[in-house]
């Protein structure tokens, strides 16, 4: 179990993403995704996460479905602050109050859902001071329509600046093997560490690099709809010299008699007691491995082994 704000979780949480956008849209099967939320919940699986941009509010409306006659038993976050043009698929950013107010109902409506637990900006917008934003959304709270407010992909001055005017109480930003900036390594500072000195719970997104640090992702060659098709890490020449840290991955898996995935989701867990990591998946198997991974005890040698990993080919988006 871990701790969020002022109620336990699962040590590992649900990214519904997926279910509606963003990867393999052809195999999205709405029927099943509500059974495995479901079934989730029953594994323990209580921090569920989405946003209103994910399909265009479609996984918003998907969760709200699942959880039918079992909201109380879960944490869900959703997110504020970008808006996707559905035929370029290029998102902006908008931070505005009116957006944040506007984008709250909608989201409430779409959940089904008195109050929504955590409410994140997706992305800071630069062209409205977040002093702006973080007050909007402040106000939310006060209105008793947001429990708690998160910020998401921020830099520590930014997390400070926020933290001022209104606790923050998570902080999302992709953390895995292969992208390690949250901890410090991009140079706009530890957000990691600084959740762990604010008493915010730090959220990994893309704890399994967008599938290919479980190993299972064997071609890079995706459907045109699939984001990984435009990433640079993804490209099939930077594909193949990424290879190496998935290699890294199974020998320490092999070790301890875990899948990769396991080991990818453990090394996160590891860096810290905050860390919430929400790996994504439609598939039954892949969410038993996944919530499986808490149990997985990595040493001080296998961390190591881990940290030593080549760097990443190609950035990663």
């Amino acid at each position: 179990m871990r701790r969020f704000a002022d109620r336990k979780v699962g040590a590992v949480g649900l990214g519904c993403m997926g279910m509606s956008w963003a990867y393999t849209e052809s195999e999205r099967d709405d029927r099943r995704s509500v059974a495995l939320v479901r079934e989730a919940v029953d594994l323990g699986v209580t921090f569920l996460d989405t946003a209103d941009v994910y399909g265009a509010g479609h996984n918003e409306t998907l969760v709200g479905r699942a959880l039918r006659g079992i909201r109380d038993l879960v944490v869900v976050g959703t997110k504020v602050g970008l808006v996707v043009d559905p035929e370029t698929r290029r998102a902006t950013r908008d931070g505005t109050p009116e957006h944040v107010r506007a984008g709250a109902a909608a989201s409430l409506r779409r959940l089904n859902v008195d109050a929504i637990d955590l409410y994140y900006l997706h992305r800071v917008d630069p062209d409205v001071p977040l002093a702006e934003t973080w007050g909007a959304m402040a106000g939310l709270v006060a209105e008793g329509k947001v429990r708690y407010l998160g910020l998401s992909e921020v830099t520590v001055a930014q997390a400070e600046e926020a933290h001022r005017l209104h606790p923050v109480a998570a902080i999302q930003s992709e953390l895995s093997l292969w992208t390690r900036d949250a901890l410090g390594a991009d140079g706009q500072g530890n957000v990691v560490g600084w959740c762990a000195a604010n008493g915010a719970a730090f959220v990994p997104f893309a704890p399994l690099g967008r599938g290919f640090l479980t190993g299972a992702v064997a071609t890079a060659e995706f459907e045109e709809s699939d984001l990984r098709r435009r990433l640079p890490r993804f490209q099939p020449t930077a594909f193949r010299q990424n290879l190496r840290i998935v290699d890294v991955v199974r020998k320490v898996a092999a070790r301890h008699g875990v899948t990769p995935a396991q080991v990818a989701i453990a090394w996160t867990l590891a860096q810290g007691g905050h860390v919430i990591p929400i790996p994504g998946t439609r598939r039954q198997r892949y969410l038993y491995e996944n919530t499986r991974a808490a149990g997985v005890d990595l040493t001080e040698e296998d961390l190591a082994e881990l940290d030593a990993a080549p760097p990443p080919v190609g950035g990663r988006c």
